[in-house]
């Protein structure tokens, strides 16, 4: 089975010190951009969804897997992956806690962490 595939150092650098990145799910092209909050941990890129409504891009992901970061100017396909490991939907939730911690984010990184959007850890590939 071939290596999954990984996102450059660069590209993973920007991801860590960057609070929003612009994605859309899926490959229908009408699906718009949106900025979601993304974590590195060891060297692999998580979001989670917060809301989890019926058109959201955990949802569109579900039945699309593929869709594009958007890193300033550069468009990178990728694929959504969900996240069944316990361990790392502990680490993803942790990266959480230390990036987005100012008294704004805190109450929404908390939400995040419960089990309902815990369970919406999606790891995102470069195809």
């Amino acid at each position: 089975m071939p290596a999954k595939a990984r996102f450059p150092n660069d590209i993973l650098a920007t991801m860590k010190k960057e609070k929003i990145m612009g994605i859309r799910a899926g490959t229908d092209s009408s699906h718009r951009v949106i900025g979601v909050w993304m974590v590195v941990v060891e060297r692999r890129v998580f979001i989670r969804s917060w809301s989890m409504k019926p058109r959201s891009w955990w949802r569109t992901f579900l039945e699309d897997p593929y869709g594009s970061l958007f890193i300033g100017d550069r468009e990178i396909p990728i694929r959504a992956i969900q996240t069944r490991s316990e361990r790392l939907k502990d680490l993803v939730s942790q990266a959480y806690k230390e990036k987005y911690n100012t008294p704004g984010s805190i109450q929404y990184v908390k939400e995040m962490s419960r089990k309902k959007s815990r369970d919406t850890t999606t790891e995102l590939v470069p195809v």
